[in-house]
């Protein structure tokens, strides 16, 4: 890998409100899934803080924040260089958030390899995905025009993910597992996503290699707005300043998802890496983050029963099981959407 090059910016400004019916147990509040421990006692910033430093010089990671949820990120990223955090003055989407940063990279570093990585996701093998992330720097370098995505193998006809159609291969690549891209598919009805999954599409992890320029290039066709908006700022030097900019631009921008308005209008513009052996999950839903759980625990059970003991309960319905707190939420996991059932494993001597 091309270490010296190659930067990362950590995308943590996400709301999580989808997962906030789980997420309310964990943390008693409303905070974005990124600060939650999902998975043993670190956040979901941290874990994914550990596995990108594993490729890539925590010295050379941004991170893409957003202001109203300082009081979550401001003691995880206490060691953090001020500069190497974007905080963004509303939750406006992907795309202003990726702008933001690569503005503030080109400043940095213009020849930058960028490495956009989401700060709320599960991966079953971190060994076996920092290689992958390696082989996408590397592709980004040999084909610096190009923007390269990871592409997991779907477990399930889903239709909430983006789906990446892989065209021809791409020459030279080990084990002939990245493509150039036909299409990129975003959020297809049910009928479509099975039909993907038939022409062995893959799903789009958003995680996302290509230099600096190549960004700037898709985000200049196809959301010119939002950049021209936010490129003064790699100029600015003065933190106040440059916050008092960024509050007018977000001002003027509509929310805006960069899969949907970029990734999707510039397939020709796109690579994509076969991600390998490695299962993979936003945790957008509460099934989906409760289907990770369970893979991680052997028992099945979901999260173990320390931190929900004492405030739910579950209750067997047929093929699914529903389960209720104490503020009135309800999560379901389906076998038949293609999730695992779950149960709790109660302690000796403790009752559900």
């Amino acid at each position: 890998m091309d270490r010296e090059r190659a930067w990362a910016v950590i995308l943590a400004g996400g709301n999580g409100t989808r997962l906030q019916p789980l997420t309310r147990l964990l943390g008693e509040d409303d905070r974005p899934k990124q600060y939650c421990s999902l998975f043993g006692v670190e956040t979901l910033l941290a874990q994914t803080r550990k596995r990108v430093a594993r490729a890539i010089a925590p010295d050379r990671t941004l991170f893409a924040v957003v202001q109203a949820h300082e009081c979550f990120y401001e003691n995880q990223l206490a060691d953090v260089k001020p500069s190497r955090i974007i905080i963004q003055p509303d939750n406006k989407g992907t795309t202003p958030a990726i702008a933001y940063s690569l503005v503030r990279l080109n400043a940095l570093d213009e020849n930058a390899i960028v490495c956009f990585f989401p700060a709320d996701h599960y991966y079953s093998e971190d060994k076996l995905f920092v290689r992958s992330v390696d082989g996408a720097v590397q592709l980004a370098r040999e084909n610096s025009r190009s923007v390269i995505l990871l592409g997991a193998k779907p477990g399930s006809p889903e239709t909430a993910y983006g789906y990446i159609e892989p065209g021809a291969r791409l020459k030279g690549t080990p084990g002939g597992s990245a493509f150039w891209v036909n299409r990129f598919w975003e959020k297809p009805s049910l009928d479509d996503a099975r039909n993907l999954l038939e022409r062995g599409c893959l799903w789009n992890t958003f995680v996302m290699i290509g230099t600096v320029a190549s960004f700037l290039r898709v985000l200049e066709m196809h959301a010119p707005k939002v950049l021209s908006a936010l490129a003064p700022l790699q100029y600015m030097n003065c933190i106040e300043l440059e916050m008092a900019w960024s509050r007018d631009a977000y001002k003027t921008m509509e929310p805006s998802d960069f899969s949907e308005r970029v990734l999707s209008q510039c397939p020709d513009e796109l690579a994509v890496l076969e991600l390998g052996d490695v299962e993979w999950s936003d945790l957008g839903e509460p099934d989906r983050a409760m289907a990770a759980m369970a893979r991680i625990d052997g028992t099945k059970t979901v999260g173990g029963r320390n931190w929900m003991r004492g405030r739910m309960s579950a209750q067997v319905q047929g093929q699914a099981i529903a389960i209720k707190t104490k503020e009135a939420a309800s999560l379901r996991a389906n076998p038949e959407e293609g999730v695992s059932c779950f149960a709790f494993k109660p302690k000796k001597g403790e009752t559900l």
